[in-house]
């Protein structure tokens, strides 16, 4: 393990709550108080941008990116979904796939700007945790 390995906390902890894994990527729930549904993609091994990867490793994050969005859609119903992969402060690969609505605490701008004064109840999107789950699995466990 290098430094800067060591120093990654993607590496040393899971991201998240591990809802899938496979020996390439896992898809994460991020504990977001205001984005209920809010996953990432990341991929296992430390590497920091797309151009680490084969084509054909390439292909299966995208593939799995592409899922989660689908099922965020299928389950939470959201406005807009988010994809960004950064790594300006994790410089590990990962995709954030974040469900976005026109009342949401930042909406139109980014989740990580500055939040508006009136933040929304989001207890009714929080209760689709478990469908969300559910519904990742599902998707996941298909072929591409």
């Amino acid at each position: 393990m290098t430094a800067e390995t060591k120093a990654c906390e993607l590496c040393e902890h899971g991201g998240g709550e591990i809802v899938v894994q496979n020996a390439q990527w896992r898809v994460v729930l991020v504990d977001d108080a205001n984005y209920p549904g809010f996953c990432r993609v990341i991929w296992n091994v430390h590497v920091s941008e797309m151009t680490d990867l084969l084509p054909v490793e390439r292909s299966s994050l995208m593939q799995a990116v592409c899922k989660v969005e689908q099922a965020i859609r299928d389950v939470m119903s959201p406005h807009k979904i988010n994809l960004a992969s950064l790594g300006n402060m994790v410089p590990h690969l990962h995709w954030h796939i974040i469900p976005r609505y026109s009342d949401d605490a930042h909406f139109p701008n980014p989740v990580w700007a500055n939040a508006r004064a009136d933040l929304p109840d989001v207890s009714a999107r929080r209760a689709l945790l478990p469908r969300l789950r559910t519904e990742l699995l599902n998707q996941l466990k298909q072929p591409a």
